[in-house]
């Protein structure tokens, strides 16, 4: 029982139009705007869409989507989190009809506080994706969308309803100056979930960042020299990931958080080992002061 992947995001956003272009220019996604209400999908494989941008006063996250193989998993698990004192609602048809999938459930997360819809049945698009700029695409399929990463007030709290109810498994541990945080995988992806123990500046609940991984590191790259070019923020210069062997950089999103383009992580074989390690990076990732 548990998930299978990260289906897909939105986000209450203020700021659309600077929103569209990083997503568009920065990484090619193709814009599907509604038909009522100003929200935009945006599409980076077969799936109708993997992110949505929700116009509001406000900055936050919309829902986070899990994907859940089958309509008996998927009643199953809605059973556990109701067991488990989350206030499951099944989806209407409407609510069915925007996120595009067959059938899902809505509650909000019992430990992170965000708006969370577990689903089966995404509808995908019968036409081929078609980027708004050249680009390979994106490492996606069984793997899900990418990875998401929030801090938490109770860090080993979460990371068991994340392994006993979600179904996640651990990856490995890192732990540098005063963070603390542990990368969970629910499919070969090295990690889908990353969660940080809160501390000062950094609250729990808050979103922190979301990873997509191209298929190309030529592609990764000229999004960079687009960044810069854009005047878009850096967060994290390039570099490579300790743990997953991530080959990327972050930039700052119009609402605060970070997004990660990457290329070339590993993925979880059966002999995988769990390991604990001192810094995030092998080499690069140089914060960029604010």
């Amino acid at each position: 029982m548990g998930v299978d992947s990260l289906g897909y995001v939105g986000f209450n956003v203020t700021k659309m139009a600077e929103w569209r272009t990083l997503l568009e220019q920065v990484f090619g996604m193709e814009a599907r705007p509604r038909a009522a209400g100003g929200a935009v999908d945006f599409r980076l494989d077969e799936y109708h869409h993997r992110i949505t941008l929700h116009p509001a006063a406000e900055d936050s996250v919309a829902v986070v989507g899990w994907e859940v193989g089958s309509p008996e998993k998927l009643d199953q698990l809605a059973d556990l989190l109701r067991e488990k004192g989350a206030d499951v609602a099944p989806g209407t048809a409407e609510q069915c009809d925007a996120s595009k999938v067959k059938k899902l459930y809505r509650y909000t997360c019992p430990m992170i506080g965000c708006p969370t819809e577990i689903y089966y049945g995404p509808l995908v698009s019968h036409t081929s994706f078609t980027p708004r700029r050249g680009i390979s695409g994106y490492k996606t399929g069984t793997l899900g969308l990418g990875h998401i990463a929030f801090w938490v007030k109770d860090l080993e709290a979460t990371l068991s309803f994340y392994r006993e109810v979600m179904g996640f498994s651990i990856s490995d541990y890192i732990a540098w100056d005063d963070n603390d945080a542990v990368f969970l995988h629910c499919n070969p992806r090295h990690h889908t979930l990353a969660l940080m123990a809160e501390a000062e500046g950094r609250p729990a609940g808050k979103f922190q960042h979301l990873m997509v991984e191209s298929v190309s590191r030529d592609d990764v790259g000229y999004g960079y020299d687009i960044v810069r070019d854009l005047n878009i923020p850096v967060a994290i210069e390039p570099g490579k990931h300790s743990n997953d062997h991530m080959q990327s950089f972050y930039l700052k999103s119009p609402s605060g958080f970070w997004m990660e383009y990457g290329y070339g992580g590993r993925e979880i074989g059966p002999d995988w080992e769990v390991r604990n390690y001192d810094q995030p990076m092998l080499w690069g990732h140089r914060m960029v002061s604010p």
